[in-house]
């Protein structure tokens, strides 16, 4: 093993600043240092990292795993890279509090002919959605609510929803909630909200309209358009994906009194030392910035116009989208996993109590209504999805959860095995490949001694 691969993942005190200034300081500082300039270029209070990290480089064989079977991984990787079907992808695993895995493969920009790094930052969409739900929880053990509250009793123009029947000459015929949404029913996307954009209905076409999320809007203005439109089914009653976590993101405004970024940078990002997740990407670190693709008709790979691929996410963004609006890097968001494998406590800095964290990863959907499932042999807890049967979820693990992003991000924390994996691309449109079922049938083949 060469002393690359023995190197510990630590961020010291003080020394990003300084090195920031320096010139040919090493990739590892550079990531350290500009994402402290990402917290101060955007008004967030500068707090002191954690002094360790525990997340040490390690052997597979250290925690009962082959390096040669998890060559496999590595071949099968490559091969998507090598084969066109993605530009560039980037592999993690821990297992027992050890990095056993971190490998890069391809482009991060392949016109440019940057190779994919390991602080390459990725647009991470809905695995913003974990992170917004731990937030959210956050609040919650400081006794701010309930998950049985009505979500009308801190967003009061949510109060009175009607629930959408179908649709007359005179537009969308409504009946009465038969009770009020939940909390706990925000959370585990069956809160009779929508997204827009995944199901046809009239509800459905009002959020087009409404465009929920404009560029130049603010969480306040979604709910204002979210408050004149009716409910698109009965809450509890439908597992359907929704901007519920935009209203989550809204909801720890309301209860903690802090912009939603603030928080997320106050109380999760600086001391988990997540350096480089947020709403925006700074320009010092735009070279860090992996392009996203698509597909042409002929299958073969397309970035669009490089401005439009990273003009978003140059500036603090008015729209704090807890759903979908963060970008991070693999070290930062297995940092963030770790510690809810740990019980939310990551370096002595505890998030959440271990009864909390399991309460997010238990599922909140009755098992005998099928409407009430994100896919087969599975449940929902709060903000994740949860393995029930791993025969018909096609998994390994019982109590395994998840979640991944629109632009192909996808992680998975085992709680039996004690394992996470991360992974990154950037890659949208129908050929993408399933590199969540193959990375994880090449992981769980490479455990020799297995915790069961």
């Amino acid at each position: 093993m060469t002393d690359h691969n023995k190197r510990i993942l630590t961020i010291p005190k003080g020394e990003p600043m300084r090195r920031y200034h320096q010139q040919g300081m090493s990739r590892f500082k550079k990531l350290t240092s500009i994402s402290l300039l990402l917290i101060i270029s955007s008004g967030w209070t500068v707090q002191s990292l954690a002094d360790g990290v525990t997340l040490t480089r390690s052997t597979p064989e250290s925690v009962g795993m082959s390096s040669v079977r998890l060559d496999r991984l590595s071949a099968g990787m490559q091969a998507l890279v090598d084969d066109g079907r993605l530009a560039g992808i980037t592999t993690m695993i821990a297992r027992h509090g050890k990095i056993i895995h971190f490998e890069t493969y391809g482009h991060q920009d392949v016109a440019a002919g940057t190779a994919m790094a390991e602080d390459s930052i990725f647009r991470i969409y809905s695995m913003s959605k974990p992170i917004t739900g731990v937030a959210l929880m956050m609040l919650y053990e400081e006794g701010m609510f309930r998950l049985s509250d009505p979500v009308e009793k801190y967003i009061p123009s949510f109060k009175g929803l009607a629930v959408a029947t179908g649709e007359d000459e005179n537009g969308i015929t409504t009946e009465p909630a038969d009770h009020p949404m939940t909390i706990r029913e925000l959370m585990s996307h069956t809160s009779g909200l929508s997204y827009g954009i995944f199901s046809q209905s009239p509800v459905d076409t009002k959020y087009r309209e409404a465009n929920m999320m404009a560029p130049g809007s603010t969480l306040q203005d979604m709910i204002d358009k979210m408050s004149g439109i009716p409910l698109r089914q009965q809450p509890g009653t439908i597992w359907h994906y929704s901007l519920s976590v935009d209203v989550q993101g809204y909801l720890v405004e309301v209860l903690s009194g802090k912009r939603f970024d603030e928080f997320l940078q106050e109380r999760i990002f600086t001391p988990l030392s997540m350096v480089d997740t947020g709403f925006f990407v700074p320009r010092g670190a735009v070279n860090r910035f992996a392009a996203v693709y698509t597909y042409d008709d002929e299958g073969k790979l397309t970035p669009p116009p490089q401005n439009d691929a990273r003009r978003a996410y140059l500036d603090p963004p008015t729209f704090l989208s807890g759903g979908g609006g963060l970008v991070s890097t693999s070290t930062d968001y297995m940092r963030f996993c770790q510690m809810l494998l740990n019980g939310g406590e990551l370096d002595g800095v505890r998030l959440l109590a271990p009864l909390t964290v399991e309460l997010m990863h238990r599922n909140q959907l009755p098992l005998d209504y099928p409407e009430m499932s994100p896919g087969s042999g599975m449940g929902f807890g709060l903000d994740f999805a949860v393995v029930m049967d791993p025969v018909a979820a096609d998994a390994i693990s019982k109590g395994e959860y998840y979640w991944g992003g629109a632009a192909g991000t996808w992680f998975w924390i085992d709680p039996r095995e004690d394992l996470v994996f991360v992974g990154m691309i950037q890659q949208f449109g129908q050929g993408r490949p399933d590199v969540r079922s193959l990375s994880r049938r090449l992981t769980y083949q490479a455990i020799l001694e297995p915790l069961r």
